[in-house]
């Protein structure tokens, strides 16, 4: 059976189920979130979504909902519905099995082990096949999987606060309140969506930040933090090493000061810290209830750089008044005995030079790691933009005037990078969103 013709209907139900889709993105580990919908003479008799942690898939969840309404039925998916035989049986077997008539699917998935094989199977069970129906939105709604899975690395988001005079924060006071209520709550949504959020050694000491979600009903989705931190200076004290047992840290130190010594050159999967022994990193830890203001605010002295063949200095010192311990290890014992305090306190190091971003975004990737939020200062920004590894940018413009002493943007509305499409502007109090995704 060949390519099944998309019937009027198709568009309306797909919307549907990639709607289902986003409930859950972020928070399904290694797997994709994807929505499955079983119509029965224009009736939805069934639906699902892949399940917290990845397992039960969407499609045999909406089929047991379906029943025997479920033979001769349309079963709309947003993803290719798997293959082969892993933790679970394959979701095109189970289509199969319950006798659905058709099936119409937004995205082939990319994955080999399934790529045309889960609709060659459907097909040669007689069952009619359209692929394609509303394709781009749903490979919108699945784009750290399809990202992870064609690139090798997750999907990253940029997104910068901006003053009307065009700063993100003020040199020497740490967090600077940019963005209003409405405005800070989108960005705790789009953290509890994303596996991962990442700042610079710079942030973490002037600023402190906890970066959890602290939306109610959603604080067990806080991302991993992640921290470039060539030479282990995250302070001790600091709310993030603090609470690494509660939500995972990751600080990201330069290949020379590894007990193994330097490794640059490495593939990623061959990094030191990069053991698949440690297993994926998802969202199945303990919520954080710990108050902090680092939602749409600044990030003063943050330290990129664009990635070079040097190891690049972090900021030397500590800001008068911070979090003790943020001093760069001076000499080998001192170094290990750093080592050791942020391993005993929960923190992961991993030793991959953290501004090669073309090989610290593989080295995640191989965590499970399909979505990254870069959140934290101009020069890590600078840093992911130069590198061309930034695929969307949340650019939020603010009527607050920073002054005197204001750290400019790495960014404005005006000089957007070529190869991105602008997506959407969207206004949230006084506040304007305007998104930013780059074209394929």
């Amino acid at each position: 059976m060949g390519e099944g013709i998309a019937r009027p209907e198709d568009e309306r139900f797909m919307a549907a189920a990639i709607r289902l889709s986003r409930w859950h993105t972020g928070q399904t580990s290694t797997n994709p979130s994807v929505g499955c919908v079983i119509v029965r003479d224009g009736v939805i008799v069934g639906r699902a979504v892949t399940a917290l942690g990845g397992r039960p898939h969407a499609e045999p969840q909406a089929l047991a909902e379906a029943g025997e309404l479920a033979r001769g039925a349309t079963a709309y998916v947003t993803l290719e519905p798997c293959s082969h035989h892993g933790k679970t049986p394959p979701c095109a077997e189970a289509l199969i099995a319950y006798g659905v008539g058709r099936v119409v699917i937004s995205v082939t998935d990319p994955d080999v082990r399934v790529s045309g094989r889960g609709i060659s199977m459907l097909r040669n069970a007689g069952i009619e096949v359209t692929s394609g129906v509303l394709e781009e939105e749903g490979r919108q709604s699945l784009s750290g999987y399809l990202t992870r899975q064609t690139k090798n690395r997750p999907y990253v988001t940029l997104k910068l606060a901006v003053s009307a005079d065009g700063m993100i924060g003020r040199e020497g006071v740490g967090q600077v309140a940019i963005t209003g209520p409405e405005a800070r709550a989108q960005v705790q949504a789009l953290r509890a969506e994303t596996d991962a959020i990442l700042v610079g050694i710079g942030t973490a000491i002037a600023d402190d930040p906890l970066l959890t979600v602290r939306m109610p009903g959603l604080e067990e989705q806080s991302p991993v933090r992640i921290v470039l931190d060539p030479n282990l200076a995250l302070p001790l004290t600091s709310k993030l090493v603090e609470t690494a047992r509660e939500v995972p840290v990751i600080v990201v130190a330069s290949e020379e000061i590894s007990p193994l010594g330097s490794e640059e050159g490495l593939p990623p999967s061959a990094l030191p810290g990069i053991s698949p022994t440690r297993g994926e990193i998802g969202k199945e830890h303990a919520p954080n209830s710990l108050a902090s203001g680092d939602d749409g605010s600044a990030s003063s002295n943050d330290v990129g750089r664009r990635a070079s063949p040097q190891p690049i200095s972090p900021l030397m010192g500590e800001m008068s008044g911070r979090t003790e311990g943020g001093n760069t290890p001076t000499d080998p014992t001192e170094m290990d005995s750093r080592r050791a305090a942020l391993e005993a306190a929960g923190v992961e190091i991993l030793y991959c030079n953290p501004y090669h971003p073309e090989v610290l975004l593989p080295a995640l990737a191989t965590r499970g790691i399909s979505s990254l939020l870069v959140e934290g200062g101009a020069k890590t920004a600078k840093l992911f933009l130069e590198a061309g590894l930034v695929d969307r940018i949340q650019l939020y413009q603010a009527p607050v005037v920073i002054g005197e002493g204001g750290i400019e943007s790495p960014l404005q509305a005006t000089d957007i990078p070529s190869g991105f499409a602008h997506r959407g502007t969207y206004i949230f109090g006084a506040d304007r969103l305007d998104e930013y995704e780059r074209e394929n």
